[in-house]
């Protein structure tokens, strides 16, 4: 069972396995066109600062490639295969991150400042759309690795399902905020696709490389679903108690966003009587002050939202695990699975 009570979050081993051969893959992957525009993706990635100059440590936790990587390991297959898959899925996510911090107007991440914060909206959204344009050119490889052609569009077909459902995700998250209604279920429902989708798709197309047996290819896409949620209700926790230092944020941020995560949601769900009122008032105005985020806080701690947070994040570890019981790994998987699970739900970023 995973540990969600681990005192130091320590990625899996696999992280480091891939590292060097990943990160040569997605530098290829960026072009090096002569225009601003790639400086400005490189940036992003965390491999440069605004100048061009070579940076190191602000790099994101590239958990997508790993995953598919992995996957494609796990079954016994040539991993290195999934590479090109790998930096599609790196360069989709990162995209989404570009627009994400637009549409949010989040003017840090990774303790620096965002994309658009340094060159401006227009520009940030077109280099948005570069990298997911990068991330198709990528696909292309596929057939390269040495995939047949049969499976190389299937690859295709499951990544861009994945990126339409990420995007579904993302609005319906839109569509939530200011309601004061949104069940834990449908919670569930919209994260399962604006994180969970890629997730997902990471695991299911790394098992599809690796594998030819169906019932082990769908076993991941489960098991990568599961893990998704996971993800996103840890990163919920961290938004709301996560440690400024470390994530830039101060306590109770996305409370001051009225963003509805799974602390939130709870919380609306689990209030009663006079707490309630003062909830449904914070939630119906249009800015909130630090003292609105005090009582915020002070609900959730009275009806538990923090451990009932970290439960349904181990819960839905457990489900990752459980999706993968049954299927033949090639040795030390489920050790490493379980490591990557204790890593979601413990990290600190």
């Amino acid at each position: 069972m995973v540990n969600s009570y681990l005192a130091v979050a320590t990625p899996p081993s696999f992280f480091t396995r891939y590292r060097s051969e990943l990160r040569d893959a997605l530098t290829r992957g960026i072009s090096d066109g002569g225009l601003d525009l790639y400086d400005m993706l490189r940036y992003h990635m965390g491999w440069s600062d605004s100048q061009g100059r070579p940076t190191a440590g602000t790099e994101g936790k590239a958990l997508r490639p790993n995953l598919c990587i992995f996957a494609c390991e796990a079954v016994g297959g040539t991993w290195r295969k999934a590479l090109p898959a790998a930096v599609a899925l790196e360069f989709i996510h990162n995209f989404s991150l570009i627009h994400d911090d637009i549409q949010d107007e989040d003017e840090e991440r990774h303790h620096r400042p965002t994309l658009w914060y340094v060159w401006g909206k227009p520009k940030a959204l077109v280099a948005g759309n570069a990298l997911r344009l990068m991330a198709d050119m990528s696909l292309r490889r596929l057939r390269g690795e040495g995939l047949s052609l049969t499976k190389a569009l299937e690859a295709c077909e499951l990544l861009s399902g994945a990126y339409l459902e990420m995007i579904e995700g993302q609005y319906l998250d839109l569509s939530y905020e200011g309601r004061l209604s949104i069940s834990v279920d449908d919670y569930l429902a919209m994260i399962g696709k604006k994180t969970g989708a890629l997730i997902s798709c990471a695991m299911h197309v790394g098992a599809l490389i690796g594998s030819e047996n169906r019932d082990t290819i769908e076993a991941f896409r489960k098991s990568g679903l599961a893990l998704g949620q996971a993800f996103q209700v840890w990163d919920d926790c961290l938004g709301i108690w996560g440690d400024e230092e470390v994530t830039g944020k101060p306590v109770g941020a996305d409370i001051r966003k009225k963003k509805n995560s799974f602390p939130v949601v709870y919380t609306m769900a689990h209030a009663q009587g006079h707490d309630k009122e003062i909830l449904t008032t914070i939630y119906s105005k249009t800015k909130l002050d630090d003292g609105d985020v005090k009582q915020v806080l002070a609900i959730m701690e009275q009806v538990d939202a923090r451990t009932s947070s970290q439960r349904l994040a181990e819960q839905q570890c457990g489900a990752a695990l459980e999706a993968l019981s049954g299927v033949e790994l090639v040795p030390r998987v489920m050790e490493e699975l379980i490591d990557l699970g204790n890593f979601l739900i413990t990290r600190k970023y």
